[in-house]
């Protein structure tokens, strides 16, 4: 199934799956709405469409990605995993060695290049264009999430800006602070490719605000792409067809023509203002800050446009799938580097950044702390704060399994190890923000070339005894159900086991 084309089409496909519900009540984006949201996010519920919230004529949507089946939904994907696959054959392109693997190749070269951005002239997302002083961000029903917020926060945005130096374009998600009725705060953080940007500029930088997207194109511009990857290429390999841009009214960027909402203007490069508090995805309020201003010299949108927004908070949140979606997607990357990784978990309580599960196939002494340190050293996973490692048989998705490999194997005098790294912007616990501690755990089994004694045998039923028991079942008036989920718990860990060997 092809993932849908525009927001409008999602939304007609989450109806048609029972996905979503039709609020028709009047709502208070103030609070109101993040309360029925939280509510319904955390207990797995459908997303949800505000059709008259108040003070605005445009709906809310909210709650599209929240659970694992949306986001299946979203990327046209059974499993998660198969978006991953996707990638990594591309990731794993050889050099043909034979006509078919010549075609074959040929293929996915032209997958790429069919991926690129198209321009058209026009577009729905500039249907209705206000300008200049007729802008006023309040008709929109932006969102004050959370008591101690400072004001009302764009939070599901695509900013799009350009790297005055080489022209290549940055499409990245970050909360806007709504300041009076045409300038917003831009929340670039100090390691994100907007603020690189930023930066780099030498006095004005051009900037716009897609709201309203495909579900494929919003979530690649949360992605941690490199900063030399187009994340609408990206969007357009997940999604099988190029994203349609149009030029913009008042900046000289191109901005997805199929948007419900796209806000154009500029940042100058020393005018910055306080931002936040905000409610954020680590649980906690994040202090105020400096922050560039965002003024808004145009907003475009579609006629009866839909207005798309997250809440962020003490997960599990709405962004949770969104962050497990990349957790799946990027595992060839991450294995591309470190190809001795077999899995990892970034853990949803663990907000992503704080901590990171992995199975290795470990070959030599010290190989666990190797792959800490390759850890930290990758990409965003460099701000990870705690790295814990198994071996390749432990199910890193399996909390229990991986707690009970941590408690019976470490011994911490040896296996745990106290590093310093960059942390995230957000994390509040550093003395020092931005860098800090690191907490890397050993969890693998030992051997005697890492100056153990002899490791003890893990306990396991033989084959023979367990094949008896699944045909004498029956017998024994227990219950089918009692019988499925025991051994499918049982079972996990061999059958993980035997799947590595076969590889």
């Amino acid at each position: 199934m092809a993932p849908p084309a525009d927001l409008r089409a999602w939304i007609a496909l989450l109806e048609r799956e029972g996905e979503l519900v039709r609020v028709t009540a009047e709502v208070d984006p103030h609070l109101e709405v993040t309360e029925i949201t939280d509510r319904t996010v955390k207990a797995g519920g459908p997303a949800l469409l505000f059709e008259h919230p108040k003070g605005s004529s445009h709906p809310l949507l909210i709650n599209q990605f929240g659970t694992e089946r949306r986001m299946c939904l979203a990327l046209g994907v059974e499993r998660l995993d198969d978006v991953a696959a996707k990638l990594e054959d591309v990731l794993e392109m050889q050099p043909p060695q034979g006509l078919v693997d010549k075609v074959r190749g040929l293929k996915k070269l032209k997958s790429i290049a069919d991926s690129l951005p198209q321009t058209a002239r026009r577009g729905p997302s500039q249907e209705v264009v206000v300008t200049g002083d007729d802008v006023d961000l309040g008709r929109l029903p932006i969102q004050t999430c959370w008591p101690g917020d400072a004001g009302a926060f764009i939070t599901l945005p695509a900013v799009i800006t350009k790297d005055p130096h080489t022209g290549v374009r940055n499409v990245g998600m970050y909360r806007m602070q709504v300041l009076d009725r045409n300038t917003t705060a831009m929340h670039w953080q100090i390691h994100k490719d907007g603020r690189a940007d930023y930066l780099a500029t030498e006095g004005r930088i051009e900037v716009a605000a897609a709201l309203g997207l495909d579900p494929v194109t919003t979530y690649t511009a949360s992605a941690p792409l490199p900063k030399h990857i187009d994340e609408l290429m990206l969007a357009g390999f997940l999604r099988g067809e190029p994203v349609q841009l149009v030029k913009g009214k008042t900046v000289d960027l191109e901005v997805p023509a199929n948007a419900e909402i796209v806000l154009e203007g500029y940042i100058e490069k020393d005018e910055l203002t306080a931002e936040g508090p905000f409610g954020d995805h680590t649980g906690f309020y994040t202090a105020a800050e400096p922050f560039p201003v965002f003024h808004v010299t145009a907003v475009t949108m579609r006629e009866d446009a839909i207005y798309p927004s997250i809440v962020v908070g003490k997960p599990p949140a709405e962004d949770a799938w969104l962050g497990k979606a990349t957790e799946r997607i990027f595992l060839p990357a991450v294995k591309m580097t470190v190809p001795e990784i077999v899995d990892y978990d970034l853990p949803v309580a663990g907000v992503f950044h704080n901590c990171c599960i992995v199975s290795i196939r470990k070959t030599f002494p010290g190989h666990a702390k190797k792959v800490m340190h390759a850890i930290w050293g990758l990409g965003m996973l460099s701000l990870t704060k705690a790295v814990v490692v198994v071996d390749e048989h432990v199910d890193v998705h399996d909390y229990e399994q991986v707690f009970f490999y941590v408690g019976a194997n470490v011994d911490p005098g040896r296996d745990v190890l106290i590093s310093e790294g960059p942390l995230d912007h957000l994390d509040h616990a550093p003395t020092h923000q931005f860098f800090g501690g690191k907490l890397g755990i050993d969890a693998t089994a030992k051997g005697p070339d890492e100056g153990t004694r002899p490791w003890p045998e893990e306990i396991e039923m033989s084959d023979e005894i367990r094949e008896l028991v699944d045909r004498r079942w029956e017998e024994y008036g227990i219950g089918p159900e009692t019988a499925q989920n025991g051994a499918r718990k049982r079972l996990r860990t061999l059958n993980l086991s035997r799947a590595m060997r076969r590889e």
